[in-house]
């Protein structure tokens, strides 16, 4: 049996996380919010995988009165990420589970005003409808006041200081039902991150995942790695395996989800955990309602094939089809793509090299990976 952190219990609808019940296995629709049939095909789909979770993005009032119609037709457990929009949680709150926000999000809405009110905002409406509340620190859009200048903007301490803080202003708000994720795309990165969060505040039931982890079989053996390191240890009340998949495969996400924890359980681990990173590293978003184009996800396919040549090149490219992320993961990688509705936006190490078609980023791309393997 895994032997895992003391933390406390917190109820997400008729799912409770912490305090040593079963490790919750979540996904998140990637269909339109607005498209209400194939989302609720898509959570069917989740569920009958063996979603104990399914979190829903909201990004407008549309998305907000689609996903109440939703919850009309459902009885799953609800999450609604609220994206940049936090004031949605008021519309939302009595029709879901668990409202999720990104403290580095909060500035984009109602700039003038303290973030500290608007977390008391949204610690009001959670208690008024029954709701729990996860913060979901990325390591994509972490809070720009976290860095500090000619600071490594790759470190994991922004990650943890955002974590901490909030979790201290909710506490002072008498809020405890709440839960924390610190997600990056390098699974060390993400263990650090954990880790140091866990050793301050080991009470807090955390939601463990690997962020933009890619596609099969590299998105799974990416979380495989954090995983074994993190759930190992004890570290991890919930989880959620992200991976690019188009949606008629995204309850994969579920199945590889549970057979992790089920090989972790019988102690079917590697020796030697830790992700090659004298390899090439390709990672790219899961795919969710957050996606401007779904051809992104058969690009990010696609260039997994194209770029096999210079698997044996320390190299990381993001292929990522994320508005609230994209920008930042792209910046981070050597090579960057951001899929936008029409055109791929390429950047080198953080350079913009131009906006693409999609039938002509592939080539491009060939000819920047070759010149950079050639340069390395």
């Amino acid at each position: 049996m895994i032997q895992r952190n003391a933390t406390r219990a917190v109820r997400i609808g008729r799912v409770i996380i912490g305090d040593h019940h079963p490790i919750a296995v979540q996904s998140m629709c990637a269909t339109p919010t607005t498209d209400v049939d194939a989302t609720l095909a898509q959570l069917r789909l989740l569920e009958q995988a063996g979603a104990d979770i399914v979190r829903i993005a909201a990004d407008n009032r549309k998305d907000a009165q689609a996903l109440i119609r939703i919850r009309g037709e459902s009885n799953a457990v609800l999450s609604v990420d609220l994206q940049e929009n936090y004031r949605l949680a008021e519309v939302i709150a009595p029709h879901v589970d668990k409202i999720r926000y990104n403290p580095g999000h909060l500035y984009h809405h109602e700039r003038k005003k303290p973030w500290k009110d608007k977390v008391a905002f949204l610690v009001d409406i959670a208690g008024e409808n029954d709701c729990a509340i996860r913060v979901g620190v990325n390591a994509g859009s972490v809070d720009p006041e976290k860095f500090s200048p000619g600071e490594d903007e790759n470190s994991v301490a922004p990650m943890v200081e955002s974590a901490l803080e909030h979790s201290d202003l909710l506490d002072s708000l008498g809020f405890s039902r709440y839960c924390v994720s610190l997600k990056d795309s390098d699974p060390q990165k993400t263990v650090a991150a954990y880790t140091a969060f866990a050793d301050v505040r080991p009470e807090i039931p955390l939601h463990v995942g690997v962020t933009e982890a890619g596609m099969p079989p590299m998105g799974i053996e990416k979380t495989r790695i954090a995983f074994e390191q993190l759930i190992g240890n004890g570290i991890g009340d919930t989880v959620r395996v992200s991976l690019t998949l188009p949606n008629d495969r995204k309850h994969e996400e579920i199945i590889a989800g549970r057979q992790i924890l089920t090989d972790i359980s019988a102690g079917r681990v590697r020796t030697v955990v830790h992700f090659n990173p004298d390899r090439l590293n390709l990672i790219s978003c899961p795919s969710c309602s957050r996606v401007e184009n779904e051809a992104f996800i058969d690009l990010a396919h696609k260039v997994q094939e194209r770029t096999r040549w210079a698997e044996e090149h320390a190299l990381t490219i993001a292929v990522m089809g994320c508005r609230v992320n994209g920008p930042g993961e792209t910046d981070d990688a050597d090579l960057g793509l951001w899929c936008g509705p029409n055109y791929v936006n390429l950047k080198c190490r953080g350079e913009k090299l131009g906006a693409f078609r999609y039938d002509e980023i592939l080539d491009r791309l060939d000819t920047e990976l070759a010149r950079l393997v050639e340069n390395t």
